[in-house]
């Protein structure tokens, strides 16, 4: 029974050093993904992935808030003279018609890092994010959303709430919001995915619980978050299905019907079904 990967990114330099191998560690698990980008160099290297493991591998291709400030999210070899990334939107247009693109993003609102307001900065993290809402809406594929808060509030999720398409669906990956928050998010449509978090935080358990069956995914985001067993490692694909038995725990689920929902929804969201 194949287990799917909502959220990876076995694209990064993290996996440079045995790439193949890690990935035949996810077909041996039985494990699909979707390779997701955070920029323009990342997210062409998911859609070369995926044009080489067809079967096992599609591709997200977006540009990460995090990337239009200082801010730096390190997804490419450490380069100290760097600067952010200028967004453009025809690139990105052209990358979201391969067919091996399943969604846009990762793409949204990141409140976390800011200091203090920087009102000039969350505006231009949402006139970008909603320039890729343009194009996810043109190519007819649904949006990743990276959407973090400031600590101890649901601000991102808040704007962003207005900003979302009603013509595509929403996946609010590695959610974070407050149950009142959920509850909002699921009238509004939106899908969310968990990762190795749940495995050894009980802070997701409310908002789990409020999320319809049809509407979870379940996610790596490796290289990071490892689940329990693995904490502290660098996290990738196989280690997977800790999380599905966790998540199957909290929904009180067996694990099979549990994998089947999962699989269903992904590749009823993505379109990814071969």
């Amino acid at each position: 029974m194949d287990l799917f990967d909502a959220h990876s990114h076995v694209q990064f330099p993290a996996y440079d050093d045995n790439r193949e191998l890690v990935i035949s560690r996810a077909q041996k698990a039985g494990v699909k993904m979707i390779a997701v980008g955070t920029q323009y160099a990342t997210s062409v290297a998911a859609i070369n992935l995926a044009q080489k493991y067809p079967k096992a591998i599609w591709a997200a291709v977006g540009f990460h808030p995090n990337h239009l400030s200082s801010a730096w999210h390190h997804d490419l070899k450490e380069q100290p003279e760097a600067v952010p990334e200028v967004f453009d939107q025809g690139k990105f247009l052209t990358l979201a018609r391969n067919p091996k693109c399943a969604a846009i993003g990762e793409c949204g609102l990141d409140y976390y890092r800011l200091d203090g307001e920087l009102a000039d900065v969350k505006t231009k993290q949402k006139e970008v994010f909603l320039s890729q809402v343009e194009i996810a809406e043109t190519v007819k594929k649904p949006l990743m959303i990276h959407c973090r808060p400031s600590k101890g509030t649901d601000d991102a999720y808040r704007d962003i709430t207005s900003l979302l398409s009603k013509k595509v669906p929403a996946i609010m990956h590695f959610y974070v919001g407050s149950p009142e928050m959920t509850d909002i998010l699921v009238a509004a449509g939106c899908y969310f995915t968990f990762g190795g978090v749940i495995t050894f935080s009980r802070d997701y358990d409310e908002s789990i619980s409020r999320i319809p069956l049809n509407r979870l995914l379940i996610e790596t985001d490796c290289p990071y978050v490892a689940p329990l067993s693995q904490r502290g490692k660098r996290n990738e694909p196989a280690f997977i299905s800790e999380t599905y038995r966790q998540m199957a725990k909290i929904k009180n689920l067996d694990y099979d019907s549990l994998v089947q929902q999962i699989y269903q929804n992904a590749t009823y969201v993505f379109g990814t079904e071969n």
